[in-house]
């Protein structure tokens, strides 16, 4: 199917909770041991809800912490594995997620070559562009979900119109539109 519209949802502190297990580690925010990765409470009947709504579920994810010696793309690679293995437990559909995106790049890091400005890198648009591209979404009609203002400012500068892109209250941000990442997607599908 070409042309369809997407959901796209940031990863850490949006699907799983990463601030609370990370809280005593030298960088807190930062998981890369996928032992940890844990779900949020109702994200994955929220993902569900949205692909049943014929969203697909992309998520797009920051991870500065490679740039930052914090961990390894493989790293990433399993975390990221991790939360699937735990959504398709959760839900019993495999394909659930239509991809995973994520930007291992920090201008501030000290491990090369990540430690660059990027344009996947939030709130540059490049990884919602991207995947409009290899995965023939339309931007125009697709929203966006993140605990963190840059995940919807990267969501409006791909096109996502700025009512559509939604800022949960998950990580403690004022100005939430929605408490989590379930509230949000009974938002989208009304």
């Amino acid at each position: 199917m070409t042309n369809r519209p997407a959901v796209f949802v940031d990863r850490d502190d949006t699907i799983i909770d990463t601030t609370a297990v990370t809280r005593s580690d030298p960088i807190p925010g930062d998981l890369y041991d996928p032992s940890r990765a844990t779900l949020i409470t109702g994200s994955a009947d929220a993902l569900l809800r949205l692909k049943r709504a014929g969203f697909a579920v992309v998520v797009y994810t920051s991870q500065g912490g490679v740039a930052r010696g914090s961990g390894t793309l493989r790293d990433c690679d399993a975390v990221n594995d991790a939360m699937r293995r735990l959504l398709t437990e959760a839900t019993g559909d495999p394909h659930l997620l239509a991809a995973v995106y994520f930007c291992p790049f920090h201008p501030k890091g000290t491990v090369a070559p990540f430690n660059r400005e990027h344009p996947w890198r939030k709130p540059g648009p490049g990884m919602l562009t991207a995947a409009a591209l290899e995965l023939g979404l339309d931007l125009a009609r697709s929203w966006a979900i993140g605990d963190k203002p840059r995940d919807c400012e990267a969501a409006v500068a791909a096109g996502i119109d700025p009512s559509r892109a939604i800022l949960v209250g998950t990580s403690g941000e004022p100005t939430a539109r929605c408490r989590d990442l379930a509230a949000a997607a009974a938002l989208v599908t009304g």
